[in-house]
């Protein structure tokens, strides 16, 4: 009978933990190589292997020389090398590539933390529905703040898209105290005048009608301080045109061309003190043909709207 606590072992598995030990012991003189050519930094190899692994191409003559220069003379580190590849413009579109999702999520990101320091704010239709502390804190907003209250419709009469979630309780971020208000943001009457610091409309406005809209941008501009200001960004119906003939969106009411848009802020009482956009299509709008490679490659803020997937625009009360 045979023992569970000493099974016996037969030829094969000799031969199979022989070989493992083999592949170990290689692994281990690759790793000593790899590390030692890392710390002495004689082979150009090195930065062509970190191009490689990050950047997806082999180093060009400039970056090969750049950096094998600074590490010989002591001004680089083997961290600081990976954290500028990864740091690079060239990275963000790597990483956008094929991607316009990823992408156009990483220019709001961008948006976002330009944004100025506020301490009362209030964001319209900010619900993530992956984390409490909405969407505006999970983008990056970088200022600590006395209160973001994040205004969303309740979940049964959201479109189902976005009904996921339930309603979310009052929490603490690092940055300040969030709080929620379930509510049409047409109707914005609950709220002081001139009591918020920045009103921010993140993928929102789209969703209303353009009536309503009028409403939205009136209601955020009574309820900000003088000098305060409105942060919004959607898509761009120049763009989106290209891309398909019907919204992009099955819950969008309206999709917004950059003068349609700046004449609705101006009507309400803005003046625009940005006009953005994120992720550029230069040739796809000179072609008139939609190409999502160019645009998801293109990730970033950039001072042509009309050429860009979204619009970006901050506003400020007089």
């Amino acid at each position: 009978m045979r023992s569970w606590a000493a099974p016996p072992q037969d030829g094969g598995n000799v031969a199979r933990m022989s070989r493992a030990t083999d592949l170990a012991r290689r692994a281990a003189h690759v790793a000593r190589a790899v590390r030692t050519r890392a710390e002495h930094w004689r082979d150009p190899i090195v930065v062509d292997v970190g191009y490689r692994t990050v950047l997806q191409r082999p180093a060009d003559e400039w970056g090969r020389r750049d950096f094998l220069g600074r590490f010989r003379a002591g001004q680089l580190t083997v961290e600081q090398f990976g954290r500028e590849l990864l740091e690079s413009p060239e990275f963000e579109r790597v990483r956008a590539r094929q991607d316009l999702v990823r992408s156009l999520h990483h220019s709001r990101c961008a948006f976002v933390r330009g944004l100025p320091p506020a301490r009362r704010i209030l964001d319209l239709g900010g619900t993530n529905l992956q984390h409490e502390h909405g969407a505006l804190v999970t983008m990056g907003y970088p200022y600590a703040f006395d209160e973001i209250v994040i205004v969303d419709l309740p979940p049964d009469e959201r479109h189902p898209l976005y009904n996921r979630g339930g309603v979310r309780a009052d929490t603490d971020s690092r940055l300040g105290r969030i709080t929620y208000a379930y509510h049409s943001m047409e109707d914005l009457s609950a709220y002081p005048d001139e009591s918020v610091d920045l009103v921010y409309s993140g993928q929102s406005i789209e969703h209303v009608s353009v009536e309503a809209a009028d409403r939205v941008l009136q209601g955020a501009f009574r309820v900000l301080r003088r000098g305060g200001l409105l942060a919004l960004d959607t898509p761009n119906a120049h763009v989106t045109r290209l891309q398909q003939p019907e919204f992009i969106d099955p819950d969008h009411k309206y999709e917004y061309r950059p003068f349609e848009l700046e004449a609705k802020l101006e009507r309400a009482g803005f003046d625009v003190v940005e006009r953005k956009g994120l992720n550029l299509g230069l040739e796809s709008v000179a072609r008139g043909t939609f190409d999502a490679q160019e645009f998801a490659e293109n990730v970033g803020v950039f001072a042509d709207p009309e050429s860009c997937y979204l619009l970006a625009y901050v506003c400020r009360k007089p």
